[in-house]
């Protein structure tokens, strides 16, 4: 990244930005970094974070940008896409579906961790004298 002396270095070290049929600027690349440095927030075990920025002139009248983001943490990697007609308003887009996708998950450890389920033994445990 051009301005990674900018970036915190947790970020630096783990996002990884790439264009799809698209010149990335350094001004897109910048706005990837730093609206994405909100995920790490979230959860600082996260390992790595891609960002792919596309262009598809193929659906639709006019251009489309996707954006995909893929996160990969312990546990099931954290998987989103969306599309639009600009290429910021996508990545605005995908970050704010990968921050309630942060959310959600934290919010389903929480409640695991707060409110264990009772597990069913199939033997007989002794009793205590």
């Amino acid at each position: 990244m051009p301005n990674s002396k900018n970036l915190p270095p947790d970020l630096a070290a783990k996002l990884i930005v790439r264009g799809i049929h698209l010149d990335l600027t350094d001004a897109l690349r910048t706005a990837t970094a730093e609206k994405t440095a909100r995920l790490l927030r979230h959860n600082d075990h996260i390992i790595r974070l891609r960002v792919d920025l596309e262009l598809d002139k193929t659906h639709g009248v006019g251009t489309q940008f996707i954006a995909k983001g893929h996160i990969e943490i312990a546990g099931p990697d954290l998987i989103a896409s969306v599309q639009s007609d600009e290429a910021y308003k996508s990545l605005d887009l995908l970050v704010d579906k990968l921050d309630g996708l942060l959310r959600r998950r934290h919010g389903l450890q929480k409640d695991k961790r707060n409110h264990p389920h009772a597990t069913d033994l199939d033997v007989e445990l002794p009793k205590a004298d």
